[in-house]
């Protein structure tokens, strides 16, 4: 028994200091990896393959079940490696999750290196466009490409069948240092908070007025109130979309498909404004049985409905119709975002208001140059109509900023975060310090009643429709 422990001893230090496939010194630590097996980790279990989104067995389809290769560093390939399965999808936390495919002529090449780490080799042809401190260049073939490792714990491999046979994985973007200098996180996480910000109070301001005062709450301030709510919520939706903190894809989908149906919303409620003031001047008889509030339903199916049916069928598009470009190699900081035949079924009926606003503008204007005197009723729509008129083009050179930050170039997203800083103050003035009755029944609800300084009293000349609030107000 005395004898038989050296002669263990020195079987143990054997292993211990044999040599790998690859010509080192195995450690004690990487001793046990020999002893119990390198962990592969596969999407599937083990006697499936992927087909198309769902796992299926291989038996079942005449195929063969993925076995991982095993390749060095140096390209030497088919190295026995002992291995262990462990399937199921990676754990990424708050990282996002996304596809690498390997297949013939594919720009991505997957490589599983003998100590179980995945690289992920794609071309570069650019440089400078992929400087990374995660990422290294490598010269192989006489090509100059890039690569990226992940560890078993932030993948998984296996087999795909859909319309060719290929090899995948799905891996874990990684979390790259932030740069607290930087102009593109300083713009997204610094001014766009701010700029959104006032513009989301500019706005909320805007509805609280026309929400509590009695004469505001017309057809023409309930239409401004909800189209002020619809930019609200657009706004909000659009600040979390532009921060760079975020990066699951799950939640940048949601925030997104909020942000533009919203935004698709407030267009809708715009161009009922401007259906309203058009179909008032053009009538012979204003003075319809119809009440407001009848109206402002029959304009909210009209808008709702198209904003709900158009929001439905670009995300059905998105996830139906849309189809990835697997030719074109994709960085692992990009983050999945609606997809371009979902953005053109956002987009493209707002251009279609846009131009049936123009519409109403032209022939409304036409109305009014032909008028020999106003009535109380058109006088009043006079301000409603230069209001919407201007809510048009102030939304309209926003909207279009918007467009140009889904462009590649940093400086037009910038140009977009600045430009939305003066959306929020132009809507308020021009529905509240544009419009002259809007400041005089302020001054009458919160100055007259509070203060007896003459300063605070509002001015002697009255609007059409505030005569009895005048009234009132002296008695």
């Amino acid at each position: 028994m005395g004898t038989a422990t050296p002669v263990t001893l020195t079987l143990i230090l054997i292993l211990l200091t044999r040599q790998n496939a690859l010509g080192n010194v195995v450690s004690p630590r990487a001793w046990g990896e020999v002893a119990f097996g390198v962990k592969v980790n596969k999407c599937c279990e083990e006697n499936q393959i992927n087909v198309g989104d769902s796992c299926t067995s291989s038996r079942n389809l005449n195929e063969t079940k993925w076995m991982p290769i095993f390749t060095d560093e140096r390209g030497k390939s088919n190295i026995a490696v002992n291995y262990t399965f462990v399937t199921g999808l990676p754990d990424c936390g708050s990282r996002q999750i996304w596809p690498i495919y390997h297949y013939v002529g594919s720009t991505d090449k997957l490589t599983l290196l003998p100590n179980g780490v995945l690289r992920h080799y794609f071309d570069l042809h650019d440089i400078a466009a992929f400087e990374d401190e995660d990422e290294s260049v490598m010269e192989t073939d006489g090509q100059v490409k890039q690569y990226h490792d992940y560890h078993p714990s932030q993948y998984c491999m296996d087999k795909r069948i859909e319309d060719f046979t290929s090899e995948f994985a799905m891996v874990c973007g990684p979390e790259h240092p932030t740069d607290w200098t930087a102009t593109e996180y300083l713009m997204r996480n610094v001014v766009s908070p701010i700029t959104h910000g006032l513009t989301i109070l500019c706005l909320l301001i805007i509805a609280i007025i026309y929400f509590i005062m009695p004469t505001l709450r017309d057809l023409s301030g309930n239409i401004v109130t909800t189209l002020c709510l619809c930019i609200i919520l657009s706004q909000i939706a659009d600040l979390i979309r532009l921060l760079t903190v975020f990066t699951s894809h799950i939640s940048l989908l949601i925030t997104e498909t909020i942000c533009y149906v919203s935004l698709l919303g407030a267009f809708f409620w715009l161009n009922c404004l401007g259906y309203y003031i058009w179909k008032t001047f053009r009538s012979r008889n204003v003075f319809l049985r119809i009440t407001d509030g009848k109206k402002y339903c029959y304009y909210s199916a009209y808008a709702w409905s198209c904003t709900i049916v158009l929001g439905v069928l670009a995300v059905f598009a998105h996830f139906t119709m849309d189809y990835e470009d697997f030719s074109k190699t994709r960085r692992v900081d990009e983050r999945e975002e609606i997809g371009s035949l979902g953005m053109i079924i956002f987009f493209v009926p707002i251009a279609f208001t846009v131009l049936a606003d123009v519409f109403f503008f032209a022939t409304t204007l036409k109305t009014i140059n032909r008028m020999q005197q106003d009535g109380r009723i058109h006088h009043k729509l006079r301000h409603s109509f230069r209001m919407f008129l201007l809510l048009l083009l102030i939304m309209t050179v926003t909207w279009l900023f918007f467009l140009s930050s889904f462009s590649k170039y940093d400086g037009l997203v910038n140009c977009y975060i600045i430009v939305n800083a003066f959306q929020g103050p132009l809507i308020l003035y021009v529905c509240v310090f544009n419009q002259k009755h809007v400041p005089y029944l302020l001054r009458k609800t919160c100055c007259y009643a509070n203060c007896v300084c003459p300063c605070c009293r509002p001015e002697p000349e009255v609007e059409w429709g505030d005569e009895m609030t005048a009234m009132n107000s002296v008695l």
